[in-house]
């Protein structure tokens, strides 16, 4: 997935760099990219979410985490797993 994302992100700004695409077209490209990183995320939070009770203390993969998750440690994990 990372180097899938990071020749997506190359191609994209080189071909601006080349003059190829707008700059309206480059933003929407990397906008395109980054809901399919967002969309990602969130499949794979549903995934290994198996709980979330209103305290935010989550069943996280197999074991329940005894302090709540911020979503942005949440997001350095799926990066980590994913190697983004």
């Amino acid at each position: 997935m990372k180097a899938i994302k990071q020749a997506q992100l190359r191609e994209i700004l080189d071909a601006y760099n080349r003059e190829e695409i707008s700059y309206s077209r480059m933003n929407e490209m990397l906008n395109e990219l980054a809901d399919q990183l967002a969309i990602g995320f969130a499949e794979w939070f549903a995934d290994n979410t198996l709980r979330v009770d209103l305290d935010g203390y989550k069943t996280f993969g197999d074991t329940y985490e005894t302090k709540p998750h911020i979503i942005k440690e949440l997001l350095e994990i799926y990066k980590k797993q994913n190697g983004l």
